[in-house]
């Protein structure tokens, strides 16, 4: 197959606009990426690079006549959903109206949005119970690169493009409209399980408004639960969660983002944090760890079981954000979970992504935010420390996606085991900071230090199978996470008398906590310049991730030669 030169045209570089283009390069292709920022700069920026192909793997907005009508450079737009599905809003309609399969087809981008003839499509089962981030960042995901896949050897090959037919019977999809709040609503006398595919469909954005405690709120991660009250009373308090009483039985309410006043701008935070005041009088149930380690809750951030000679411990924090509050929670069952007798630990993540490392949205609603982002920090070293520590072998079982102090978390084990296809990011710099969680120590050790010096100033995704090859992980599983738990805890099991980890077992007889300390405290010192006295601007940009700012143009580091060497010819 030929090498093409390949513009990701997306919105943002997010999730699968990074698996796109780390897939791309593996297959040999030179996908260089443009953000959509203004209409006549993307125009120029892609007319100028003589790019062979585009592809859009994430895009909100229109693409520009002027791009869509070069016929001998497609522009090929990623949807999320069956052939014939269009419209902004495909998922949260599958979700709602609970299909049992759905897809994601590739298109070319015409004058009508989404009518496109198709390129190439790939459906998969839709299993009930999953919230749109979880079926957006697994099986859409997976469905869109074999789709990115099958629309490159097709261009390589001279496909034309297949009209859409509606007259076909094979086409299932239609026009759908835009859903909007009024679609999303729900009352808190429904039963839970609508209630919570309501949320589950809005989840990322928007969320769904809703009453709640006197006033209106956006909801998000939303947990069943078997308690019963008056709906929409608060019922209980736990983590940071609220319990909320539906028609039949409960729900657990991760986060709130309250309703703006005109001109104001809101975000998302835990749910018990944007409620501070009004929860005076409400219970507050504990089943910690350390407290009820072996509870059978449903809603459970931070659970604990053990199976043979491991204790498994497993994290699911809502976006892989993990506030003060929430390192200290964890530092507590560390502890716990180490005290046991218990030869191995295997620290998992959950349903989403694996840890993003600091909270930026409680960072960001804090009264003084440098304050709390120095808070935050040392309390995620903490949880490093605790798995530096171990007298048991840790393992680290990387779930989901993992970026900047999530990553290194993970690295603080001892072995390292992935799910297929994820996408690491193990560099801070891009958002101004220096980083911690004894990176200089568990970086290096993985991959010597040039590597990681590399790795953290390209500020570039790595892919599972690059992870792998760098030494940064040990084993790659399965890709179905039900598959991929039962394989961890297996080779959790094993790593005790597999040779394979022989060397392993003997570093963890000479680790030497006097380095580990000096690398905290070396840390320490370089991020308090950067969150106290903002030297590289971690302030802005934390504020402009929180409340989405529109990045101003594409960061170099995701252009390709070959797309800036037309532009400079032209230019010269």
């Amino acid at each position: 197959m030929r090498s093409l030169n390949i513009i990701l045209l997306s919105s943002a570089f997010n999730g699968l606009t990074q698996r796109a283009w780390l897939d791309l390069r593996q297959a040999g292709h030179s996908p260089s990426v443009v953000l959509f920022t203004d209409e006549a700069a993307v125009c120029e920026q892609i007319e100028n690079s003589g790019a062979d192909l585009v592809i859009c793997p994430f895009l909100k907005d229109r693409v520009p006549h002027a791009l869509w009508s070069n016929p001998q450079r497609p522009v090929v737009i990623i949807h999320p959903g069956i052939v014939g599905d269009r419209g902004a809003s495909a998922l949260d309609w599958a979700i709602m109206r609970e299909l049992p399969s759905w897809g994601v087809t590739a298109l070319q981008a015409v004058e009508e949005m989404d009518a496109g003839p198709v390129w190439a499509t790939c459906e998969f089962n839709l299993p009930a119970g999953l919230r749109k981030s979880e079926l957006y960042n697994g099986r859409v995901s997976d469905a869109a690169i074999r789709c990115i896949r099958e629309v490159v050897e097709k261009f390589i090959d001279g496909f034309v493009p297949v009209p859409l037919d509606y007259t076909d019977p094979k086409v299932r999809g239609c026009l759908q409209p835009n859903m909007k709040q009024d679609d999303r609503t729900f009352s808190w006398h429904d039963c839970s399980r609508f209630i919570k595919r309501c949320i589950d469909a809005a989840d990322g954005q928007p969320g769904v408004l809703a009453s709640l405690a006197g006033g209106q709120y956006y909801v998000y991660d939303a947990h069943l639960d078997q308690r019963t009250g008056i709906p929409g009373e608060i019922l209980a308090v736990h983590d940071d969660a609220v319990l909320v009483a539906t028609g039949d039985h409960s729900l657990w309410i991760g986060s709130l983002r309250r309703k703006p006043q005109p001109g104001e701008e809101t975000f998302k935070r835990p749910a018990r944090h944007v409620l501070a005041g009004q929860l005076a009088d409400v219970p507050v149930l504990d089943w910690s760890i350390a407290n009820a380690p072996f509870n059978d809750e449903a809603y459970q951030p931070i659970r604990y079981r053990e199976s043979g000679r491991v204790g498994e411990l497993t994290l699911e924090f809502y976006n892989g954000a993990m506030s003060t509050e929430q390192c200290q929670r964890m530092v507590e069952a560390l502890r716990w979970a180490k005290s046991r007798d218990t030869q191995v630990l295997l620290v998992k993540g959950g349903r989403g992504s694996f840890s993003n490392g600091v909270h930026l949205n409680v960072i960001q609603a804090a009264e003084d935010p440098g304050a709390e982002a120095w808070a935050n920090i040392q309390a995620i070293d903490d949880v490093c420390a605790e798995l530096l520590s171990a007298r048991q072998l840790v393992v680290s079982g990387v779930t989901g996606n993992a970026g900047a102090g999530g990553v290194m978390l993970a690295l603080a084990a001892d072995i390292v085991f992935a799910r297929a296809d994820i996408v690491l990011n193990p560099h801070y710099k891009s958002m101004g900071l220096y980083g911690s969680e004894y990176w200089t120590y568990s970086l290096p050790r993985a991959v010597g230090p040039a590597m990681a010096e590399q790795l953290t100033q390209a500020c570039l995704p790595v892919s599972a199978a690059q992870a792998l090859q760098l030494g940064m992980v040990q084993e790659i599983g399965p890709r179905c996470p039900d598959e991929f738990s039962l394989w961890l805890l297996q080779r959790a099991n094993s790593v005790l008398t597999d040779p394979t980890y022989a060397a392993v077992r003997e570093r963890k007889l000479r680790v030497d906590h006097e380095l580990i300390r000096q690398c905290r405290e070396s840390e320490l010192q370089e991020m308090q310049e950067d969150m106290l006295y903002n030297r590289n601007q971690f302030a802005e940009k934390c504020r402009n991730f929180v409340y989405k700012r529109k990045t101003c143009c594409t960061p170099a580091r995701l252009v390709e030669d070959w797309a800036r060497v037309r532009e400079a010819e032209l230019a010269g």
